[in-house]
């Protein structure tokens, strides 16, 4: 049956196996009558299988189990004794059963043949009536295969997983005879390997079938919980569920189900607000809450979204700062996105009492640490007043997986292929042109945008960098932050399977497992998240915020910041966190419009706006020729270009913050960097100004 239900086509291969069971049990129970358990056996299937029928729609079905049951009641509570008669009537109806689940299974409905007589009869025989005919003719249905049924076996999740190990084990030996093969001119040993490679592949891919689960499997019990939920918060909830038949492997399906629980039970207590509430607000009063699944990338992508009252940053902020989990400073300095990852802190929550759904400030941290168990990423995305999504990142598996194979100080190392954005190569030539060191870190501009470089020997220990002829960078992502690792070279790609590592391994963060090379040599799997946390990108909020949260033996916290110059020799800093490029605009390209001063940026309109006029400065005017230096920032969906006099640096410093002499709009405090004077600017303030002047200037 083509398209056939998950439900019905479950229904019917246990209907099968029972039916198969009670034939034995059946023929056993007349041979011992005083066997209760066989009794109670057949009672039960039928029972089952008749419960079952209402759910579906299936009435002869029905009617013809209803008469059986009761039968089978009478012979249970010992009001009739089972003799040979009895015996081959409930055996016809087993066959009948048999024959009516065939046509389900072929057709999706129960057919045309009529079993009203054999219904008939056994209601007859229940209520002592005298049985004239005899029931060769229903009798005499032949063996009904079931398609169903045959095509499909149960397996015990250890043989699975026994099978998983040594597919695993198969592709490891296949990989060393590749490449021991490689450079063999023997045609009739290459093809050969050549036919290993193709059956190992389709026999992996085959396994790993057996593994897979479609997500339902997970989703099933959430229409009840979000029932009960909003009866218990005091919600009104329409669940949509897109993407059930999207499958993952079940250890996935397994890892992720708890996930899925709380974020479902934070959307309906954090996120939807009460009938009466979103009828104040213009909304209907029956929130909505979306999951959703789809595949992308190798990856298997989860969304759990509602049409709440979303996730106010200012909010989150006050909350951080309050229970002591992030310093003020930084707070002020991060960007609206970075803000809303805070909610993955330990201890974290936005609620003003405990009740039993939520509010002791547990719960998301498990999210994040158990997603990242699975090497996935947790986002989350909101507009206050209009809802929230957070959004899951995972792999399809976690067994065998393609990786790309590189080697630092004649090691080789495997790189998840799912971290894996693009590869840079840089000859030596253009090393100095495209690598630039800004007070010891070292970036790389690519297509516009400044990429945070790790060397690799570094990270692991191995000594400085040495002279390379070219620079091999290989980009990846660490949740939703680019960096380029540099490494020695770059080989190839490779499916690996992922062996753990001991607990004197597992304990350093730069290392996700281990595998065994087509040479036959251990490699260690790089662990990229693990990577970004070593190196202080901030990737993981919980270390972020205990490494720098406000402690009286500590100094001031250390911030990222753009150094510009405007209105002569005054110095100013912008928190990094906010830029997202550094451009040249040749004046040339400027064009005025009714909101100022605008230049096509990306395709798209940018407006321009002077520092110097923000800040009440006097502007320096540029040659015709000249190109003006653009620091772009973002706020949310926002973008807007500051013009300043020239860019100075970008510096990690500690900031002592003293208040400016006289209030002015954008500016925090002065400190003092690289030896001078700097005026240190408020990202939130300064967007917010710049964007008003553009709207000043836009106003007729």
């Amino acid at each position: 049956m083509t398209g056939m239900d998950d439900a019905l086509k479950e229904f019917l291969i246990e209907s099968h196996e029972n039916l198969d069971q009670l034939d034995r049990d059946l023929v056993a129970l007349e041979q011992d009558p005083s066997c209760r358990d066989s009794l109670a056996n057949i009672f039960r299937t039928i029972h089952t299988i008749k419960g079952t029928c209402g759910f579906f729609r299936f009435q002869q079905l029905g009617a013809l189990t209803h008469a059986g049951e009761n039968l089978l009641s009478q012979l249970r509570d010992g009001k009739r004794s089972l003799d040979e008669k009895t015996t081959s009537v409930l055996l016809s109806l087993v066959d009948a059963v048999r024959r009516l689940l065939g046509t389900i299974e072929a057709t999706g409905q129960e057919g045309t043949e009529d079993f009203s007589r054999l219904t008939t009869r056994i209601s007859a025989i229940s209520k002592g009536e005298a049985w004239i005919e005899e029931l060769e003719e229903e009798a005499e249905a032949a063996e009904t295969v079931s398609i169903v049924a045959d095509g499909t076996i149960r397996v015990e999740v250890g043989l699975l997983d026994r099978l998983m190990n040594l597919v695993g084990e198969l592709v490891l030996a296949r990989n060393q005879v590749i490449q021991h093969t490689a450079i063999q001119k023997d045609t009739t040993l290459l093809g050969a390997v050549q036919r290993l490679n193709l059956i190992t592949t389709e026999l992996q891919e085959g396994v790993m079938k057996t593994r897979m689960q479609p997500i339902a499997t997970v989703w099933n019990k959430f229409p009840r919980l979000v029932r009960d939920l909003g009866v218990a918060c005091g919600r009104s909830v329409h669940l949509t569920m897109d993407g059930r038949e999207t499958e993952l492997d079940k250890s996935i399906i397994e890892a992720i189900k708890d996930p899925l629980t709380h974020l479902i039970r934070n959307s309906i207590d954090h996120g939807l607000e009460t009938p009466e509430e979103r009828r104040k607000l213009g909304k209907p009063p029956e929130g909505r809450l979306t999951l959703r699944a789809f595949h992308e990338g190798g990856q298997v992508n989860i969304e759990v979204s509602d049409d709440g009252a979303g996730i106010d940053p200012a909010r989150i902020r006050r909350k951080a700062i309050e229970r002591g989990l992030i310093g003020r400073d930084e707070a002020v300095a991060m960007s609206d996105r970075d803000v809303l990852q805070l909610i993955f802190l330990p201890g974290f929550s936005t609620a003003a009492s405990v009740t039993n759904v939520s509010g002791r400030g547990v719960g998301m941290d498990v999210v994040k640490t158990n997603i990242e168990r699975i090497s996935g990423n947790v986002e989350v995305v909101s507009r206050v007043g209009q809802g929230a999504t957070v959004k899951l990142k995972i792999p399809l598996t976690l067994a065998i997986i393609p990786a790309l194979i590189i080697t630092c100080d004649g090691d080789h190392f495997a790189i998840p292929q799912v971290n894996l954005l693009e590869l840079v190569r840089i000859e030596a030539e253009q090393i100095s042109q495209s690598i630039e060191d800004v007070r010891g870190a070292h970036v790389h501009r690519l297509r516009g945008s400044l990429l945070p470089l790790v060397y690799l020997r570094e990270v692991l220990g191995l000594g400085p960098v040495t002279t390379q002829d070219a620079v091999h960078i290989v980009i990846l992502q660490a949740g939703d932050r680019p960096f380029g690792l540099v490494v020695d070279t770059v080989n190839d790609t490779e499916e690996i399977v992922v062996k753990p590592v001991g607990k004197q391994v597992k304990s350093i963060s730069l290392y996700a497992g281990a595998t065994i090379l087509g040479d036959g040599k251990v490699s260690l799997i790089l662990d990229v998240r693990g990577i970004a946390q070593t190196i202080g990108m901030g990737v993981d909020n919980r270390e972020h915020a205990t490494r720098e949260a406000p402690n009286a033996t500590k100094g001031p916290t250390c911030q990222t910041v753009v150094l510009v110059g405007a209105g002569g020799d005054r110095r100013f800093a912008l928190p990094l966190s906010l830029v997202a490029r550094l451009e040249e605009v040749a004046v040339r390209d400027l064009e005025e419009t009714a909101t100022g001063q605008v230049t096509i940026y990306r395709g798209d309109v940018l407006p321009l706006v002077h520092l110097t006029d923000i800040l009440g400065l006097p502007r320096t005017e540029s040659g015709n020729n000249a190109a003006l230096q653009v620091v772009v920032c973002s706020n949310g969906d926002q973008v807007v270009g500051i013009v300043v006099d020239r860019i100075i640096d970008i510096v990690e410093t500690p900031l002592e913050l003293k208040p400016p002499s006289r209030p002015m709009p954008g500016v925090r405090g002065t400190t003092i960097i690289q030896g001078r004077v700097t005026e240190v600017l408020d990202p939130v303030r300064l967007s917010e100004a710049a964007l008003s002047f553009v709207d000043e200037e836009a106003a007729p």
